[in-house]
């Protein structure tokens, strides 16, 4: 059985982003419904040292676009990190879905050998694309996603393992 670059990626981070675009919506219900101003859950954060949520969520569309786009072999696209609603959340969402889904699968198919580089200067890291992905990429997009559900859930909006999972 042969490891699939392709279905070990896009398919992931696009069952997640979309779990993350269903949560948000979530999170401004709760805020409406609440009467909560919506910046307490955008600015959210569990220690005065950790991003908050919506820093969350812009790390973890990062991490989704920038690995896709290393394993394809194509340049990575730049967001201004701008976003200060909700909406602009779901926005960056879909953006990112919208690149990652538009990539040529065999050119992600064959970045298992590739060479990855990613930072500059000391921070420079050398990968081969599948190490890349299971080791460097998910366990980073899969930390600032859930961090971005916990931060939610911390905060009283009502999403479990379910919302979090999404469809597969």
């Amino acid at each position: 059985m042969s490891f699939s670059m392709y279905e070990a990626s896009v398919p992931v981070f696009t069952q997640i982003l979309n779990s993350l675009a269903a949560i948000i919506d979530k999170a401004e219900t709760h805020t409406n419904g609440k009467n909560i101003e919506p910046a307490a859950l955008l600015q959210a954060r569990l220690y005065p040292d950790m991003f908050p949520f919506a820093r969350q969520v812009q790390v973890a569309t990062d991490f989704a676009k920038s690995c896709s786009a290393r394993l394809a072999g194509v340049e990575v696209p730049r967001y201004e990190d701008t976003e200060k609603s909700f909406a602009d959340l779901r926005e960056r969402i879909a953006r990112t879905l919208a690149f990652i889904n538009d990539l040529p699968r065999a050119a992600i198919e064959e970045s298992a050998q590739r060479d990855i580089v990613t930072g500059s200067g000391a921070n420079v890291r050398e990968f081969k694309g599948q190490v890349y992905l299971v080791h460097y990429a998910m366990p980073h997009f899969y930390f600032h996603a859930t961090t971005a559900y916990a931060l939610l859930r911390h905060n009283g909006v009502e999403i479990g393992k379910k919302d979090f999972i999404g469809s597969y």
